[in-house]
């Protein structure tokens, strides 16, 4: 495992490689494999997107991410229009019932409530407007609904993890009551826990995922 600096190398690079960062105004320290992020960036787009791309590099445990959203002045937008140009992109992605995404915005930051069918839907709406300009924050309030047929869900995620040919799968356990999804056993990396998180959320009827998946 990397030592404090050569993480600390390692995350920079990361960032300087990704495409969607401008990396010239981040700060990178790492200790014992936490690795805090500081600086400021452009859009709410590439503060995200850094924080993913320090979460990509072998030996980061956690990230602390301290970067500031900070709009160059000709992109200032006020919160109405920033409103009004969240729902309209909503309102184009085919995966978010119409309606169902509610809207609010104060200074620049975008609160989203409502309730939709799966996580993939609740994602789907954040993912819309990350790189809108002037949008500094986002609060994904979306509830998923719960669904009365869940009793099958759990060996729905053992057969999609099964399917995979990422994980050794008798080393996941999967137990769920109604919509609440709980992972234990062992993994073989970051990645892979990951990875059987996101196959628990995709299962319809999904409304919580714990993931005590331990990496061995």
């Amino acid at each position: 495992m990397p030592n404090d600096a050569e993480l600390q190398q390692h995350v920079l690079s990361e960032l300087t490689w990704e495409p969607r960062v401008d990396a010239a105004h981040i700060g990178v320290t790492a200790k014992d494999g936490v690795v805090t992020l500081m600086g400021h960036v452009a859009t709410f787009g590439q503060k995200h997107a850094a924080e993913a791309a320090a979460h990509r590099v072998k030996g980061v445990s956690a990230v602390a991410e301290e970067i500031e959203v900070r709009l160059p002045f000709a992109t200032e937008r006020g919160d109405d229009e920033i409103a009004a140009t969240v729902v309209e992109r909503l309102g184009w992605d085919a995966a978010i019932p119409r309606d169902a995404v509610q809207v609010k915005v104060e200074k620049g930051w975008v609160t989203l409530t409502g309730q939709v069918e799966g996580r993939y839907q609740k994602d789907a709406a954040e993912q819309e407007i990350r790189w809108l300009f002037g949008v500094v924050g986002v609060s994904n309030q979306i509830a998923i609904r719960v669904r009365p047929d869940t009793g099958r869900i759990s060996d729905d995620i053992r057969h999609a993890l099964h399917r995979s040919w990422l994980f050794d799968s008798t080393t996941i356990n999967v137990s769920a009551s109604g919509g609440q999804i709980r992972l234990t056993g062992t993994v073989r990396s970051p990645h892979e826990r990951r990875v059987a998180a996101a196959t628990a959320w995709a299962a319809p009827g999904a409304t919580a995922v714990e993931n005590e998946l331990r990496i061995a």
